[in-house]
């Protein structure tokens, strides 16, 4: 099904699960830089209803712009469901803000504002607040974010860099690890409280994290300089390499740093980004291939010995998720750095509507208590 003005298409989206019976749900909306995705989840964490916008024509649009026109895309999406539910909250995706606590917070005034103003960063998560309050006053609901990617709980160590101009910083997958503990804790049969893990998230970036408590106490840097290389990221690399690059001309620093995230780790090396093509060259007798892909297991591995070193050893479980998760020969290969470790959870894709969901049930149900921006 889809919509369409002047032969463009304004959306396209498939709905996942016949929905025959009104639930109890609330709304998630996540920003990407050409889509945006939405659902309905249910008090049992789960996707009732799914669907994905497709944005042509942006360009340089502004936040403030995008808010009406893609608020008003999705209200033509949701004007058009054959049985429409009313949420008991809405959820936007979490942009980047100030270093706060993990939790849910209310989306206020002051929050929106940073976020349009694009104070912290310019990025389509940005504007899941600001959405989330949009069709919240539609139904006469709260709006909320959860753990957004500037989430820090970091222990006092983990912030000293070595370099007294430099502090290390919490930029993970936040939403996603924490969604993990809880599932985890529960799978375990521990109270989150008293839980220790390390979790990798591995898809484009690759954040991996001592979380204690449900609280993630320390992790790489997953946008910049810190960590594994990924399909797209540099992670950690020389020093001395890096400033003899800036030093080439050959990168200005907004360019450099654009190359490192974006354009490094396998697809650098190896011209794709995709795992599944890298497994296959690798599997035909790609040496090259085979050893780029081997180094990014190999330099994962380290790190979650790392993590696991920072909880002093004593871990209730290594959990993968994320993408990369989905790969059996990946999560082979690394069980033979790793399985040391001793329990293995795995939940493959990144489940990031569900997490946002759950963030809000948590509310709805008194089990946690919201924080004002």
């Amino acid at each position: 099904m889809g919509g369409s003005k002047g032969g463009v298409p304004l959306f396209r989206f498939q709905i996942s699960e016949t929905n025959n019976t009104v639930r109890d749900c609330v709304l998630v909306i996540n920003p990407g830089s050409t889509s945006t995705k939405l659902g309905f989840v249910d008090g049992e964490g789960k996707l009732i209803w799914e669907a994905t916008l497709k944005h042509e024509g942006e360009g340089a649009a502004k936040m403030r712009d995008l808010v009406d026109v893609r608020g008003a895309q999705i209200e033509e999406l949701i004007s058009k469901m054959e049985q429409p539910l009313v949420p008991k909250a809405v959820v936007g995706r979490g942009g980047p803000l100030h270093a706060l606590e993990s939790g849910v917070y209310h989306v206020n005034d002051t929050m929106i504002e940073e976020l349009l103003s694009e104070k912290w960063s310019s990025h389509p998560s940005n504007l899941g607040a600001p959405l989330a309050k949009r069709f919240a006053a539609r139904w006469n609901v709260a709006a909320y974010i959860v753990d957004p990617v500037t989430v820090d709980d970091f222990v006092d160590v983990a912030r000293i860099s070595g370099v007294p101009e430099i502090a290390r910083r919490s930029r993970s997958h936040a939403l996603n690890i924490r969604s993990c503990a809880y599932l985890a804790a529960k799978e375990i049969g521990k109270a989150l409280s008293e839980t220790r893990f390390v979790i990798a998230h591995l898809g484009g970036g690759i954040s991996i994290a001592a979380v204690e408590g449900g609280r993630i106490t320390d992790v790489n840097d997953a946008l910049l300089g810190m960590g594994p290389f990924s399909p797209e990221r540099a992670g950690a690399t020389p020093l001395e390499g890096i400033i003899d690059l800036l030093a080439s001309g050959k990168y200005t620093a907004r360019e450099l740093k654009t190359y490192l995230t974006k354009a490094c780790g396998l697809k650098g090396y190896l011209g794709t980004n995709d795992l599944r093509e890298v497994e296959a060259r690798a599997a035909a007798g790609d040496e090259k291939v085979d050893l780029v892909y081997r180094a990014m297991i190999y330099q994962i591995a380290k790190e979650i010995g790392a993590y696991a070193a920072a909880l002093k050893g004593r871990l209730d479980a290594l959990v993968i998720t994320g993408g990369l998760a989905n790969s059996q020969k990946l999560l082979a290969h690394l069980k033979e750095y790793v399985g040391w470790l001793g329990r293995l959870i795995v939940y493959p894709g990144e489940r990031e509507l569900e997490a946002m969901g759950q963030g809000a049930f948590r509310v709805l149900r008194g089990q946690e208590k919201p924080r004002e921006y």
